[in-house]
């Protein structure tokens, strides 16, 4: 599948808990490319994907492509545990009127899987179904946090593979990771785009 597109995102600024994280981010994200985003924890990268993603609001900047265009993928599996792995990805394809979960199930393991229940997996299996929800999405842009918690080595091939075949349709992909995810991919450190705390002009100025 081919997604002609290009993610520009300019000068944004988001928040957490109403508290200014980051300001100015800039960058662009072609068909075909990867970025991954890097800087220490906390430094906002989760409030970035999520402001990308639509989940809240912006405080400030353009994005050139809108929420409908990217599939989210955070620490949550989003899975029903009493459904299995097929009647999963079944209910994900159908939300975003997809067909056809076969290449989800064998991209990343699960084909013998397919009739166990959720709850049964073990906490790399469930990373696996959760991660698999993004082939059933149809959605150009992966917007991708921390994708590889609770995966082995050979789970994190397979999810770099999902990647590289994905950027290869013409997808493109955003990324907060400190792993090589064994693909090339631009990256983009946050920590420069680290909002200033406001008011302490006024602060310095009262005991010049």
């Amino acid at each position: 599948m081919r997604y002609p597109m290009e993610m520009i995102v300019s000068d944004l600024a988001c928040a957490r808990g109403g508290v200014p994280v980051l300001e100015g981010v800039s960058f662009t994200l072609a068909a075909g490319q990867a970025l991954l985003l890097r800087g220490p924890n906390g430094i906002g990268k989760t409030t970035l994907l999520r402001t990308l993603a639509g989940l809240q609001p912006a405080l400030a900047g353009q994005v050139s492509v809108p929420p409908e265009t990217m599939a989210y993928a955070a620490h949550a599996d989003g899975l029903k545990a009493t459904l299995t792995v097929t009647e999963n990805l079944q209910f994900w394809a159908r939300i975003f009127g997809q067909r056809g979960i076969d290449r989800a199930l064998e991209d990343f393991n699960l084909t013998d899987l397919a009739g166990r229940a959720a709850q049964n997996l073990s906490a790399g299996q469930k990373r696996r179904l959760g991660l698999a929800r993004l082939l059933v999405t149809g959605r150009p842009i992966w917007v991708l946090d921390e994708p590889t918690v609770s995966l082995d080595v050979a789970s994190v091939a397979l999810f770099g593979a999902a990647v590289r075949r994905h950027l290869d349709g013409g997808g493109a992909a955003l990324i907060a990771t400190h792993i090589d995810l064994g693909f090339p991919a631009g990256q983009l450190d946050v920590t420069p785009f680290r909002a200033q705390p406001r008011g302490l002009d006024h602060f310095d100025e009262a005991f010049a």
